[in-house]
Order: C-alpha cells, then sequence, then structure tokens
C-alpha cells in the first residue's frame, strides 16, 4: 500500500521563549538537533516518501532547515495553512498533496522514542479507516483521550476534566481518505479550530472503524518548556558515546559523549 505523510509544522514557539531565538517551535533543538528532524526521520525509518509539511508564517524557516527533503530520502512539498485553524484544518488544506492516498498525519513538535514504523505496518495489515496511536499518561486532562472495546476506538473527549481513560493521544494518526469527508463535516470548535478528534469521533459515529495503537515506549509533545526540557534529558539518556573525531592526550571525556567525525577536541574536558 502506497502511503504519503503529512506533517504539521505551523506553529510559532512563542510558550518556549526566551531559551531559543527561533520562531519555529518545530527548530527547537533536542539533543542538538530540531524537533521536527526526529519526525521526518521516523516518517523515513517508515519507509514514506512522498511528505507534505504544513507551514504558516515560518515557513521561510522551516524550508531552510528542510529543503527538499533528500537529506532523509524524501521528497518534500510545503503546504501553506492560511491560518492556525486546527489540525482537520491541515487535513482540508493538505487534500490536493494527498489526493485519495492512505496516509500518516505527525505532529512536528512531537517526539515519540520507538518511532513509528511498527504503527505504519499494522495499518498496512488492517482494513481499518482510521488508526490513532495511544500513551499511557498521568495528566490525561491535558490531552485528548481515547475511551476503548478491545482495540476499536468508540469515543474520543479533547482535555475532558474527568477523563475515561489515561490513554492520550500521541502526536501521529493514519488515515484512509474518508478522513476528508469526515473534516469537511464537523463545525469548529469552542477554540474556532477543526479538532481532529471531532472528525476521528465523525468515523466513529458513522459506522467506519477506527482503531487504536498504544505506545509503550516514551513519547512527549514539547509544546512546554518542562516537557522540552524532559524530552532533552530522555534522548540524552539514550545516547550512546562514539568517537569519530580527534581528541588529543590533554583531554577528558566523560560519560555519553559523541565527537563527529572532522571535530578536534583540545585540551578540553567533557561530560
Amino acid at each position: 500500500m502506497k502511503l504519503k505523510g503529512l506533517v504539521l509544522s505551523g506553529g510559532e514557539g512563542t510558550r518556549l521563549r526566551p531559551i531559543t531565538h527561533t520562531s519555529a517551535k518545530q527548530l527547537v533543538p533536542v539533543a542538538n538537533k530540531p524537533i521536527l528532524f526526529y519526525g521526518l526521520e521516523a516518517l523515513a525509518e517508515a519507509g514514506i516518501r512522498e511528505v507534505g509539511i504544513i507551514v504558516g508564517d515560518t515557513e521561510p524557516e522551516i524550508r531552510k532547515a528542510v529543503g527538499d527533503g533528500s537529506a532523509w530520502g524524501l521528497n518534500v512539498t510545503y503546504i501553506r495553512q492560511e491560518a492556525p485553524l486546527g489540525l482537520a484544518h491541515a487535513v482540508i488544506t493538505a487534500e490536493s498533496f494527498l489526493e485519495d492516498t492512505p496516509f500518516v498525519m505527525y505532529l512536528g513538535d512531537n517526539l515519540i522514542k520507538e518511532g513509528i514504523t511498527e504503527f505504519v505496518e499494522e495499518f498496512r495489515r488492517k482494513d481499518v479507516d482510521a488508526l490513532i496511536l495511544l500513551s499511557r499518561v498521568a495528566e490525561p486532562q491535558r490531552f485528548g483521550v481515547a475511551e476503548l472495546e478491545g482495540n476499536r476506538v468508540v469515543r474520543l473527549v479533547e482535555k475532558p476534566k474527568v477523563p475515561p481513560s489515561d490513554l492520550a493521544l500521541v502526536g501521529a494518526y493514519m488515515f484512509r481518505p474518508v478522513i476528508f469527508e469526515a473534516a469537511k463535516s464537523i463545525k469548529p470548535s469552542w477554540r474556532n479550530e477543526l479538532e481532529i478528534t471531532d472528525a476521528i469521533q465523525y468515523l466513529i459515529d458513522h459506522g467506519y472503524r477506527v482503531e487504536a495503537h498504544t505506545i509503550s515506549g516514551w513519547w512527549k509533545d514539547t509544546g512546554r518548556l518542562e516537557d522540552l526540557l524532559e524530552a532533552n534529558r530522555m534522548v540524552l539518556e539514550d545516547l550512546v558515546p562514539d568517537c569519530r573525531g580527534t581528541i588529543d592526550d590533554s583531554t577528558r571525556m566523560d560519560g555519553r559523549v559523541v565527537v563527529e567525525e572532522g571535530a578536534e577536541v583540545v585540551e578540553s574536558v567533557i561530560d
């Protein structure tokens, strides 16, 4: 099954200031690499080659950082969203790019430790109209939350005061083209946005099959400063020490340190 990718990268990083000078929150670095790059790597590892990136006012920064996508083996198309009017609105905006091809939608400011390859492969195997990625969280009232019967999703609630479960929607979704019908049929929320949770609920209410894939590894939505710092810590914990550069005899390195090829470290202590 041919699949395309849709990456949402339109938001600004106002809540992350002053630790960043970039206005594109997806370009804030985690372990010295922009958050967005982790998502592009995950798509490439899952076998996705054609990727549309939803952009807004920070489009020049995103274009400069990502280019044509060839660094990841991707073919990138930039899709301008007129305003941040919701995830379902982004899907509608990308309809001419996606056409009638099933696709994975990935939020560009999310980090998923185990990637999405298993998630994508499950969608390829199953006859479902949508497959959503879930993770158990300590504060489900902060997220969109799913209620399940087995693997089947029966209800979604956005930021509920009384959550029906602790299963939060992670920033990745698999859809067949019927999602366009759903996105065009819903009304804006109180935030004046077309919510993807409402579009998925439309599918459920109209008899389409929506299932869930629950991840076991960590996941972070890096929209808040504390989550960004936690994601940085988690990535660095998994860092494998590696030295492909040059280090002189007076230099000491302790802990998880990576020296890239071409780098030269002189009379330093790195830990």
